[in-house]
């Protein structure tokens, strides 16, 4: 292919990469930042630049360090566009360098099938897992907090699952004592 026919071809390459040493499929990684599996294809042959919001999400998904994404974000010629998500700010520990935070925001409601909970003193990760095949899962979301906000998330659930389990259902009087 020449570069006429994949303008991308080194944003392409520079994914593959990244999902090859994150050991993961076409399938498991469109099936993360919910495309077309051969929308993935043709992203990573060069043939198509990923829309901005794609481009957010696979960087967060494989969890690339912030000078990758800024690489990645520019090969895919957004550079005169960066989005909110990322800040320059100086930072006086590093001798006054710039730093950059990329923050991907995706507020798809993701469902799972499978929870896994790891526990230190710091706090708890949720990893929720969706069923691939047989005896197979994948991440579908990571979520970490303290233990006081665990305990607190413990309480919402509880009242949610007893408003949901009553809600709507009408009041009776108890049976009369005879």
């Amino acid at each position: 292919m020449n570069e006429q026919h994949a303008p991308y071809t080194s944003l392409g390459n520079h994914l593959k990469y990244v999902r090859e040493q994150a050991k993961q499929s076409l399938e498991e990684v469109s099936g993360a930042v919910e495309i077309d599996q051969e929308k993935l294809v043709r992203i990573e042959a060069g043939l198509e630049r990923p829309d901005e919001e794609v481009l957010m999400l696979l960087i967060s998904h494989f969890k690339v360090q912030d000078r990758e994404a800024v690489q990645l974000w520019e090969l895919a010629d957004y550079d005169s566009e960066m989005p909110e998500e990322i800040r320059f700010s100086p930072d006086q520990s590093q001798g006054g360098k710039q730093t950059i935070m990329l923050l991907a925001l995706d507020m798809r409601t993701m469902y799972s099938d499978g929870l896994d909970i790891m526990a230190n003193p710091a706090g708890l990760t949720l990893n929720f897992t969706q069923a691939v095949g047989p005896k197979q899962t994948a991440p579908v979301a990571r979520v970490g907090m303290s233990l006081g906000q665990a305990e607190q998330v413990l309480k919402a659930l509880e009242q949610a699952l007893i408003k949901s389990k009553y809600a709507g259902q009408p009041r009776l009087l108890p049976p009369p004592n005879d």
